[in-house]
């Protein structure tokens, strides 16, 4: 069977991120969505995304295939009714979409004429806001561990190294690690292949630190965070999800926040997370076009792909910064940044793209990944979508 990854519905509610890549490849727990969905399912995926991300990220249809929406984690049961699924059935979650059956010969699709069937509501784990990455992260973090560790026997844990709850903490191989302390007591660690947590460091569980990432010396991270492949963090982190290429290897203060790739945040920065009033935080919501409410008391910064900051930027709570945004500067930014600014506090101007690919061309060859036509295209799209937000 084939099976193919679509956006949905969900996608503007999950933008700046998916401003870059497809819903699926969003990283919540251990694992991208799509990693999690190739695992369970045994089988590569494909995606149906916006026109201009699918020379990136390809649909491949067969004749039979499988449609899921990749809003919707893997649980157990929704696995099995998937693997259930035959011609003319679909799965909903009351009236949206879970996943349906299709073949090659249809036009077009017509769920009335379809078995619809009604996914549990306890097999349900789906991501509809930003926050919901950091929110839902210690669930997802717990799911991931417990599929990629099932049969599977941990790389010994140094003797250097202080520990609660050993045997909820899994080593890959490769991994470094001495004179840190990882407490596992409130849920699992993870340590990926070639990662390396430093002498000092802090770890309270659940936590994931992936492929190739480092933790830096005297680091204190907190439940919920996820450290994704090729980052570098410092300081202190609580519950909050880097998606992969990203440092934060200073001190200062991430929390309740996303940042996905190719990010970095400057030394002794912070961000708020709590409003010093205590009321429900608002975030700009890029569907709606204004602020919307999140029902959190705690939410901090969402960064896209390519943004950066300076040292000692201080974030307001609830801040939401677009792609490829370069900020400094003293004083508090605006809590809404839009994509391709250059500037901060005092102001800012439209950060021109023969800069910013300059500068992501100069940060993605340093990991041995080049800058190409295909991820400039997809950078100049997103700057001239973005341009009616840029009114300063």
């Amino acid at each position: 069977m084939n099976y193919i990854l679509f956006d949905g519905p969900v996608r503007n509610q999950l933008l700046p991120f998916t401003y870059t890549k497809p819903v699926a490849d969003l990283r919540i727990g251990i694992l991208t969505i799509r990693e999690k969905w190739e695992k369970h399912l045994g089988n590569t995926t494909s995606t149906i995304t916006e026109d201009y991300l699918s020379d990136k990220y390809p649909m491949v249809e067969f004749e039979e295939n499988v449609m899921i929406n990749a809003a919707y984690l893997p649980t157990e049961i929704l696995v099995e009714m998937i693997f259930d699924l035959q011609q003319s059935q679909a799965i909903f979650d009351g009236e949206d979409i879970v996943a349906f059956y299709s073949d090659d010969s249809q036009e077009e699709i017509d769920f009335d004429a379809y078995e619809q069937l009604e996914i549990p509501e306890e097999a349900v784990f789906k991501v509809e806001n930003t926050w919901d990455i950091f929110s839902k992260n210690h669930q997802a973090i717990q799911l991931d561990y417990d599929l990629l560790t099932e049969d599977r026997k941990s790389a010994q844990i140094p003797a250097t190294v202080q520990t609660l709850n050993p045997e909820n903490i899994f080593i890959e191989e490769g991994a470094k690690l001495n004179f840190c302390t990882l407490n596992a007591s409130e849920g699992p660690i993870y340590i990926g292949k070639d990662s390396e947590i430093m002498e000092g460091a802090l770890i309270r569980g659940p936590f994931a630190l992936c492929a190739h990432a480092t933790v830096k010396m005297g680091a204190k991270i907190y439940t919920g965070t996820t450290v994704g492949p090729y980052c570098k963090v410092g300081g202190e982190i609580t519950n909050s999800v880097l998606m992969a290429y990203s440092n934060k290897g200073h001190d200062g203060y991430l929390g309740n926040s996303v940042l996905g790739e190719w990010c970095n945040i400057g030394a002794d920065s912070n961000n708020s997370n709590l409003k010093n009033n205590y009321e429900e935080v608002r975030l700009w919501n890029y569907e709606t076009e204004g602020f919307s409410k999140t029902g959190l008391q705690f939410c901090g910064l969402m960064m896209g792909d390519h943004s950066k900051c300076g040292i000692n930027t201080m974030f307001n709570t609830g801040t939401v910064i677009g792609v490829s945004v370069n900020i400094f500067g003293t004083g508090f930014p605006r809590n809404f940044i839009p994509s391709f600014s250059w500037g901060g506090a005092a102001g800012f101007t439209t950060y021109k793209t023969v800069k910013a690919f300059q500068t992501a061309k100069l940060v993605m060859e340093r990991r041995n990944i080049p800058f190409d036509e295909q991820e400039a295209a997809i950078l100049e799209h997103i700057f001239e979508e973005t341009s009616k937000y840029r009114r300063y």
